[in-house]
């Protein structure tokens, strides 16, 4: 693992800037897309940064390659890894990186495209917020088609977002310090699983987290995104086969005992895990984060945690189908007590 000073030669750019890092977790680009994302973070007219980007194996390829785009350029660095992580792991990876100098981090997707005063923008809240988030436009590869102007992220509280998550990964810079809580990151092995909302949490122990309503990039949609966008809506049969599909793929069949713990992994599992670790890691927390923690780990009492729920679809916050998955998530933990043996266990066996 390099040392925060070998990371940091050549690296500042001294003028009055925060000096931060934009952490990017990569697996077997499309070049053409890599290249344009990454001209795009040279262009940020907030500069002084050092851009890590974690190749999860193919390290040769990416370094050559981003040599092309960025020649001698001190604030772009290749880490090459050869062991295969995954994009969760891979993301705990570069982040474990980051020098303690750094004062903000951003997270950034290798196929995404940044407008120029992104980082400028996103980095001026951070004086009142732990972490700030943007929209973002949807647009399709290769055709070039925008799916969407605009993401529809909002500010919530944490009870709502514990639940559906806000926080799109490349669309959002953090404090520093957010780091000394969230890493390592916790392991629950479902789809649910993801950095960004996790990390979404532990900023929250800081202070309110925000979105705030600027289009600073374009979210791109291809079919090797590991995550897209989420279709708007509820549909019952989408919904269904997600669920066979999911279950077929990390519990290996779709059998009636591994459905009731897929339902279990992806409506209410992850958010115990999240809440149990944070209370963990952040013993003295207050306020809404504190109650987040309260009423979604693992002593909560049901009918708390169901009217929070019922609460934030209610109010907006929270759309009927994160309700719905959460609601019968974790109802399906006790069925599943109930009906099979052996006793039903937390997480994949």
């Amino acid at each position: 693992m390099p040392n925060d000073r070998d990371l940091l030669a050549g690296a500042l750019i001294p003028q009055n800037m925060a000096f931060g890092v934009i952490a990017m977790a990569a697996y077997r680009p499309n070049m053409d897309l890599f290249r344009r994302q990454i001209e795009s973070i040279k262009l940020q007219t907030h500069e002084n940064f050092l851009c890590l980007i974690s190749a999860d194996g193919g390290s040769a390829a990416l370094e050559s390659e981003l040599a092309r785009i960025v020649g001698r350029d001190p604030r772009f660095k290749v880490l090459g890894f050869d062991e295969r992580l995954g994009f969760y792991g891979n993301f705990e990876r570069v982040l474990r990186n980051v020098p303690s100098a750094a004062e903000w981090v951003a997270l950034s997707d290798q196929d995404d495209y940044w407008y120029p005063n992104k980082i400028e923008r996103l980095v001026s809240e951070l004086v009142a917020y732990p972490l700030v988030a943007s929209q973002a436009r949807v647009v399709e590869h290769p055709s070039g088609l925008v799916l969407s102007q605009r993401t529809r992220r909002n500010t919530v509280r944490p009870q709502s977002y514990f639940v559906e998550n806000q926080f799109t990964g490349g669309t959002m810079v953090f404090r520093r310090n957010v780091l000394d809580v969230a890493l390592p990151f916790p392991r629950f092995d479902s789809p649910s699983e993801v950095h960004d909302h996790w990390i979404a949490v532990c900023a929250s122990s800081e202070g309110q987290c925000i979105v705030i309503d600027d289009v600073l990039q374009d979210y791109v949609q291809h079919g090797e995104n590991v995550l897209g966008e989420a279709k708007e809506g509820f549909s019952l049969w989408r919904s269904c086969t997600n669920l066979l599909a999911i279950s077929q793929k990390t519990r290996g069949s779709s059998s009636v005992r591994n459905l009731f713990r897929t339902i279990y992994d992806v409506g209410a599992g992850w958010r115990e895990v999240m809440a149990d670790e944070l209370g963990k890691r952040a013993p003295n927390l207050d306020g809404d984060i504190a109650v987040a923690v309260r009423i979604f780990g693992s002593g909560r009492e049901r009918w708390r945690t169901y009217w929070s729920v019922f609460g934030g679809w209610r109010s907006g916050e929270i759309t009927v189908r994160a309700a719905l998955e959460y609601i019968i998530g974790d109802a399906a933990v006790s069925f599943g007590r109930i009906v099979m043996r052996p006793a039903w266990t937390r997480g994949r066996q």
